[in-house]
């Protein structure tokens, strides 16, 4: 149990990361540092857009403090507080959009060791991400805010109008499923949700560690490792399902794993949604992160669609995603965002009615011809490894360095985020993590001997900017 140190003050710089603020509570921040956060934040918002903010928290041991102690911050500064309680990060988003709230603030660590916590944060609309977070940083720092009178605290449970969107959503658009399909919650917060979820939704399910726990004792919350997705798969091949869905820890990322052991990332998953998406909205942008297979880009544009390649980060391709009017948009890492029925942001159990529904019975897309076993089947053959992390303290230098080598060799590239090269056979990418001091690097290729090639490419040009990578834990997979 985590207890207020007050006066104690250590928020650092390093959790003000790119997309959210996220740190080890004690050490890295301290649940006063929450309280004046709230200060800050609160402030900024009601001066700039308004006085309503809308606050979930996930199951985390630290979570019910650091929320109550950051609406305390909120409540000193005049602020109207929504207080959800315990939710999924998609729920926070649902509310904050129907809503229109000025803010919302979600308290998680999502898919981060039990000692993490943090703030995922949206500010009129949008995602505050950025030099939005440097910002509050220094204000942070400054200690600038103002104490008003007024501020409120509603206590508000939207479970039951979530539940109906997402009930509704599948009845209104597949109807039924013949699909047995296992899910693993993680013991994160999409728990209770799910399990309301499956008491009504067509087809069997199986249903494991849906008790919310913020110990994670059934193993780490992340859906996109596949030592974290074993259980799930034991279970899926146990009871004879069609596929299994794992959640990250609050929810906004999903993964898939077949019955052969198959996991299907974001990038795989969004090849059957953009599918589906532009049957009903042909010649759409959609949308994918610099780290997706190139069989998605081809994929997309095969279907009708224009593919537009992005930076990294769900709250950059959720800002990309207004800006060009796209239906769809999601991340190799498994953040799917759905604007055709749905409201533009991340949420992973939404994406999981889609995935089942596009292949039951009365799916009017890829289920008319194909079982999920045929399409998976069916999908492009490649060899490629999952991401490689790299320690660099100088990450980004380093990134800046291979630039400079590859134009003295007058190669072409993408560097929207990174370095990512490509050609017809395959591609490689190497960019600085906008959340740890790591390299990233992902290789991907049609054959197995073109593939070792670009593991040839990739090892001398780290060789080059004094960086070594070893290939034998991080082999192809076909």
């Amino acid at each position: 149990m985590y207890e207020t140190d007050v006066g104690k003050k250590i928020m650092k710089q390093k959790i003000f990361r790119e997309y959210d603020i996220r740190g080890i509570v004690g050490e890295d921040f301290t649940p006063d540092d929450a309280r004046q956060l709230g200060k800050i934040f609160g402030s900024y918002v009601y001066e700039t857009f308004g006085p309503r903010i809308v606050v979930g928290r996930d199951g985390r041991l630290s979570s019910p403090l650091l929320g109550a102690i950051f609406t305390e911050g909120l409540v000193a500064c005049g602020v109207s507080v929504i207080d959800i309680g315990l939710v999924p990060t998609p729920l926070l988003y649902f509310v904050a959009h129907h809503l229109q709230c000025d803010g919302a603030v979600m308290i998680t660590g999502s898919h981060n060791p039990s000692e993490y916590n943090g703030f995922k944060i949206m500010v009129g609309g949008k995602p505050f991400c950025g030099e939005d977070l440097q910002h509050l940083y220094r204000l942070f720092s400054a200690g600038t805010y103002c104490e008003r009178e007024g501020g409120t605290v509603e206590t508000s449970d939207w479970s039951e109008q979530y539940l109906h969107f997402l009930q509704n959503d599948f009845q209104k658009n597949y109807g039924s499923s013949s699909l047995r399909i296992a899910w693993d919650c993680g013991n994160g917060a999409t728990g209770d949700i799910v399990s309301r979820l499956l008491q009504s939704l067509p087809g069997t399910h199986v249903l494991i560690n849906a008790s919310i726990d913020g110990n994670f004792p059934s193993h780490h919350p992340d859906p996109t490792d596949s030592k974290n997705m074993q259980q799930l798969l034991a279970c899926v091949q146990k009871e004879g399902c069609d596929f299994g869905v794992g959640f990250d820890g609050d929810g906004d990322r999903i993964g898939v794993i077949a019955p052969n052991g198959t996991l299907l990332l974001g990038d795989q998953l969004m090849s059957a949604f953009s599918e589906e998406v532009l049957h009903h909205h042909p010649g759409s942008f959609i949308l994918a992160d610099i780290k997706s297979s190139h069989h998605l880009f081809r994929s997309i544009a095969k279907s009708g669609g224009k593919p537009v390649m992005c930076r990294t980060g769900h709250s950059h391709i959720k800002l990309k995603m207004k800006e060009l009017g796209a239906p769809l948009a999601g991340e190799m890492s498994g953040h799917i965002m759905f604007a055709d029925r749905a409201f533009g942001f991340d949420d992973a159990i939404y994406a999981a009615l889609r995935f089942i529904g596009i292949f039951s019975t009365k799916s009017p897309v890829l289920s008319s011809s194909l079982s999920f076993q045929q399409w998976l089947k069916a999908q492009p053959h490649s060899f490629k490894t999952q991401e490689i992390q790299i320690p660099s303290e100088d990450k980004f230098q380093c990134v800046e360095r291979l630039k400079m080598i590859l134009q003295k060799e007058g190669e072409t590239f993408q560097d929207i985020d990174g370095i990512r090269k490509e050609d017809e056979k395959g591609w490689w990418l190497m960019r600085a993590s906008n959340t740890q001091e790591i390299i990233v690097v992902r290789i991907e290729a049609d054959t197995l001997p073109y593939f070792k090639v670009l593991q040839e490419q990739v090892k001398e040009y780290l060789h080059k900017i004094g960086l070594e990578i070893a290939f034998d834990y991080a082999l192809a997979v076909a």
